[in-house]
């Protein structure tokens, strides 16, 4: 069976709230929250945090976690994904958002299982179903439209698609940053050159598309709540304080 490895790239630094990774939840810091709920995941075979700051690495180390110390000047998670993808031995890499502490092990196993299926796939990533109408016109939440296969045909931070038709009906698609490479293929894509859509939608799986690479997006029924702001911390020290 392939190897399966999940990499949680961690940054102290953040715009909106410094720190979050190591933001206290129902006693333990997010970052923590999300190493032990990947590692219930029964594909993965091991979990590594890659930070370049030495506050996460105690962090890590004092919950007992497995951590890399990577370069300071990476532009992009998928950068730090693929310095750590480069000198560990496996065959599939999972990209794990640090500030998702409440991420469903079964939604990994939605995203990771179709790679050991077919050795065709790439990569993949996860959607969920959006039920409020503000959401879609959020552009904090990205959207995502896929063909009838589950392959990605863009992703945007408008309201996509576009209802025209208000008598026919839609679905709306919330993407879900977690994503599943094929080893090969990530250390590939992460040398890859922006593209004008990447930039200008701020999407960086949007330079996987316009460099003719696909991308599957099954659906998982496990909601998960980043943790971007002040408020949404909140929400989820209320949801974690009740578990």
């Amino acid at each position: 069976m392939s190897s399966v490895v999940a990499i949680i790239p961690a940054r102290y630094a953040s715009t909106r709230l410094p720190g979050k990774v190591l933001v206290d939840i129902a006693g333990k810091p997010m970052l923590q929250h999300v190493y032990e709920r990947t590692r219930l995941c029964p594909l993965i075979s091991r979990v590594l945090v890659a930070t370049d700051d030495e506050r996460v690495e105690r962090a890590v180390h004092g919950f007992g976690g497995d951590v890399v110390m990577t370069r300071a000047d990476h532009q992009t998670g998928t950068d730090r994904l693929a310095e750590v993808a480069a000198g560990i031995d496996a065959d599939i890499i999972v990209n794990v958002q640090g500030d998702e502490p409440l991420i469903a092990s079964s939604s990994i196993e939605i995203a990771a299982r179709p790679l050991l299926a077919d050795p065709s796939l790439v990569m993949s990533t996860l959607r969920e179903r959006i039920h409020d109408p503000a959401d879609v016109a959020d552009p904090n939440l990205v959207k995502v439209v896929v063909d009838r296969n589950g392959f990605a045909l863009y992703f945007s931070r408008q309201p996509i698609p576009y209802h025209h038709h208000k008598d026919s009906p839609v679905v709306w698609w919330r993407h879900l940053g977690l994503y599943v490479y094929r080893r090969e293929f990530l250390l590939r894509y992460a040398v890859l050159p922006p593209t004008p859509l990447q930039l200008a939608e701020g999407l960086e799986q949007l330079r996987a598309l316009e460099h003719g690479y696909r991308i599957l997006v099954p659906e998982t029924p496990h909601p998960a709540i980043g943790v971007d702001t002040p408020e949404d911390l909140e929400r989820v020290r209320l949801l974690l304080a009740d578990e």
